[in-house]
């Protein structure tokens, strides 16, 4: 499965329509995106139950400047619409399927108990 261009204007609806997307952030200009670009391409193909999408950071600064993005490349992990993963720094292959495998992993009802025992304490 091929990657995804994604902009401000498709974000929200990609996240909230797929079950797991994982989003790399990333721009022309940089090297380590360009080596961490072939391992997500060749990932996608392994994981046709992932959306595997890309946002290009010049085209897209608003969005950018919005998620905090400060380096690229940065992999974000969304899972029914949460943000479950965020890291920046080229991934090795290994690495990438071990954080696919563990966002697969996640029990997502015990991930939104977590969220709003965080909500419920930053209320008091």
């Amino acid at each position: 499965m091929a990657t995804t261009e994604l902009t401000a204007g498709t974000i929200q609806q990609t996240i909230t329509d797929n079950d797991i997307v994982l989003v790399d952030f990333w721009a022309e200009w940089c090297g380590p995106c360009k080596r961490f670009g072939p391992v997500f391409e060749a990932s996608s193909e392994a994981h046709p139950d992932v959306v595997f999408a890309k946002v290009d950071t010049e085209a897209e600064q608003q969005l950018s400047m919005e998620l905090s993005i400060t380096s690229i490349p940065t992999l974000m992990a969304f899972r029914e619409g949460i943000l479950v993963f965020s890291q920046p720094g080229a991934l090795p292959a290994p690495a990438l399927e071990q954080v696919i495998d563990a966002v697969k992993a996640l029990d997502m009802d015990e991930v939104r108990a977590q969220i709003a025992a965080q909500e419920t304490a930053a209320q008091n």
